[in-house]
């Protein structure tokens, strides 16, 4: 007879198999719930994988402990950042003069989830099965279309924002240099993300718009289309070739009201979901990982792993920065939505005099990247 599982995880994306590593380590028997492959038609042809996120010092310190990082070209080091409203507006972010460290890394989805498989693959404390089976602790991370909320009571907030995410990839003619550009303008946001490299001139494209300008982009021809991102934005990044697919997704402020009980927890896109003008959303999963992990291996010996006292410490140790990070998104969403000439004249000086704030400007910078002011990275 098997010896019966620890924890069950719900969800093979990058949070549900980084805690199942994290677990692992701590000699839990870990089932991984993940879906079976799809059958393919091998004269089909295969939809790119498009996903590309900006991951912080404290993400990479977390998956380098697991020898999960993907290298470069997959991991693209973000040296400076220039942001501008639309207005005359503009801030720039760049990586400390004295520190190595950048301010985010571009890191390609598809590799890094390979290399987060085939650290599983070779952890014999972690199983994987094709659903759900009876453990100790349930955890779900199967992300903000989770089936298994419900299952648990977990109600389900959304705030669902009048816009669409567009994600596609450009070639430039000029070398991107590590530089991440962002554009706020008319309620839009657009993103050109390094990739491919510290030497490459591919960027990734985030561009947040309205559901009517969505459905017209997704109606271009990669010419038509190329043409819109180059007077969205200009000639600051170069000139701009499409290479790639569009792909394109609802955006919306989620939460779940619990995010534990007896027995389950939620982790990840199954817990929350934030705007992606930060670029935050996979380093707020993974320090759900790294906390819920933390709190296990710090438990007394007699509580068991489904003690929802237990499991109430990682929700507090969790919720307030993930509210917070939420509630700046969505204030700066809702800031530049607004249209009225005035509202533009009001965050652009805002903009300005963030620009020239010195220790505030110092101070949000370490933040984003996972460091504290003492210098600690922080997960």
């Amino acid at each position: 007879m098997s010896k019966p599982f620890d924890v069950c995880i719900r969800g093979g994306g990058v949070v549900g198999r980084t805690l199942a590593l994290l677990l692992a380590r701590e000699r839990l028997r870990v089932a991984l719930v993940t879906r079976p492959a799809p059958d393919v038609n091998p004269s089909a042809p295969t939809a790119q994988d498009l996903r590309a996120y900006a991951l912080n010092a404290a993400s990479r310190q977390l998956l380098e402990s697991l020898r999960a990082w993907p290298e470069e070209p997959s991991a693209t080091p973000v040296l400076a950042m220039q942001v501008w409203g639309d207005d005359g507006g503009r801030l720039d972010f760049n990586a400390e003069p004295d520190s190595s460290t950048p301010l985010a890394w571009i890191v390609d989805v598809p590799a890094l989830e390979q290399q987060l498989a085939d650290a599983v693959y070779y952890q014999p404390q972690i199983e994987a099965v094709p659903a759900p089976v009876q453990a100790a602790l349930q955890v779900v991370c199967e992300g903000q279309k989770s089936s298994s909320r419900n299952e648990f009571g977990a109600t389900w907030s959304v705030k669902p924002y009048p816009q669409k995410a567009i994600a596609a990839r450009l070639l430039s003619n000029l070398a991107h240099r590590g530089v991440a550009r962002q554009w706020f303008s008319q309620g839009e946001v657009l993103a050109l993300l390094p990739i491919g490299g510290a030497d490459g001139n591919s960027v990734a494209l985030v561009w947040s718009v309205s559901v009517e300008r969505a459905a017209s982009l997704e109606k271009m021809s990669p010419q038509e289309l190329s043409a819109a991102v180059q007077a969205a934005c200009g000639t600051k990044a170069g000139h701009l070739q499409l290479t790639s697919s569009l792909s394109s997704w609802p955006l919306a402020l989620s939460t779940a009201e619990r995010w534990v009980g007896p027995g389950w927890a939620l982790a990840g896109d199954a817990a929350h979901t934030v705007h992606p003008l930060a670029g935050q959303g996979l380093n707020l999963g993974l320090a759900d990982a790294a906390a819920l992990a933390g709190v296990i291996r710090q438990r007394e010996y007699w509580r068991g792993l489904g003690d929802e006292k237990l499991l109430r410490r990682y929700e507090r140790a969790r919720k307030a920065d993930v509210a917070a990070m939420g509630a700046v998104t969505d204030g700066l969403h809702g800031l530049f939505a607004q249209t009225d000439v005035r509202w533009q004249v009001l965050r652009n000086w805002g903009m300005k005099g963030f620009a020239r704030s010195g220790p505030l400007k110092t101070w949000v910078t370490r933040q984003a990247m996972g460091v504290r002011t003492d210098g600690v990275r922080q997960i």
